[in-house]
């Protein structure tokens, strides 16, 4: 049985920015769900940290929100990502390319490469 591990704190914007970009308007629940999914459930995405993320992203501009049904007919917020939004992913998916990078460099030398 896999064990759910925390989103790492700083990543689940862009987790959030991601999911919306590839599946379109979620509301928070289905957020999470999905992030979970996406991660072969090996990540657990926490209602309280979820949904202040959503109400930053919400304010930094880089998704809206519309009241909706959702699939059981209950009352939802749904998320969708702006253009700003798509900005903001771009420039922060750059980012962790760019550290995943660095931090590859560390795993693949060796001690002969420093010498």
């Amino acid at each position: 049985m896999k064990q759910k591990t925390d989103v790492l704190q700083g990543t689940l914007a862009l987790m959030v920015l991601k999911t919306l970009d590839v599946l379109g308007p979620l509301h928070g629940y289905g957020i999470a769900r999905r992030i979970e999914q996406i991660s072969g459930d090996l990540l657990a995405v926490n209602q309280g940290t979820l949904y202040p993320v959503l109400l930053k992203l919400e304010q930094e501009g880089a998704i809206a929100s519309e009241w909706g049904a959702s699939e059981n007919n209950r009352r939802a917020r749904f998320y969708r990502l702006t253009r700003a939004g798509r900005v903001q992913l771009q420039a922060e998916t750059h980012g962790w390319n760019q550290t995943a990078a660095i931090i590859g460099r560390f795993f693949a030398v060796k001690a002969e490469d420093l010498s």
